[in-house]
């Protein structure tokens, strides 16, 4: 799979974003034989199944310039290194506690030249200052993950949505956002791309 599928979603990408999609592959086949931080099963589907599911979020929030977000628990860099392609002008700091997935996530970001990419190697209740999001992909129940980023936020909202997490999760989460106790506003992906594999995948928004 080519990185075609973004522009198919994306058509108004600048050259050099195609290009910078383009090139995340070759640049994860390469970190991920050293430092394995995507399945291999899933390295072939990798602008499917990681790039596009990251941009999710894109089709739910369109960062504003200047806006800062956290990505907590990025892995590898997803959904943070997508986003931080999209919307140039918007900060991202992306955080795991796996100090090597960090060097991936450095790595990649320092050879598609993004300025606007902040890496650590921290929780990410120890990391200071506010945001406006806070972006994640699945990394734990809802109820557990609230607690960790529930002070992170500006109290200044400029955007669409109020300051607040948007977090990528899949399969029926009817019984988890009972048990959080959250309010919650779901956006299923199966509504902005055709793909099968997005069939039972959603953005969750809480408000911060």
């Amino acid at each position: 799979m080519t990185s075609d599928i973004i522009t198919k979603y994306f058509p108004a990408l600048t050259h050099l974003q195609q290009s910078q999609y383009a090139r995340l592959l070759d640049l994860y086949i390469h970190w991920n034989n050293q430092i394995n931080v995507i399945s291999r099963k899933d390295i072939d589907l990798l602008f499917e199944r990681h790039v596009l599911h990251s941009l999710g979020i894109a089709k739910v929030m369109p960062f504003l310039p200047g806006e800062q977000v956290l990505d907590v628990g990025t892995g590898g860099g997803f959904p943070g290194i997508p986003l931080a392609i999209m919307f140039p002008e918007t900060e991202f700091h992306l955080v795991d506690s796996i100090g090597k997935k960090i060097k991936v996530v450095t790595e990649v970001a320092a050879a598609l030249g993004l300025q606007n990419v902040k890496a650590s190697h921290n929780r990410a209740e120890e990391i200071p200052g506010k945001f406006d999001f806070v972006v994640s992909r699945a990394v734990t129940q809802l109820k557990d993950f609230y607690p960790w980023v529930k002070d992170k936020f500006n109290k200044t909202s400029k955007n669409t949505l109020t300051n607040g997490i948007l977090y990528l999760k899949g399969g029926d989460l009817g019984q988890e956002i009972k048990e959080s106790a959250l309010k919650v506003k779901q956006y299923h992906l199966k509504d902005y791309f055709d793909e099968e594999f997005f069939e039972t995948k959603q953005v969750i928004y809480v408000k911060g």
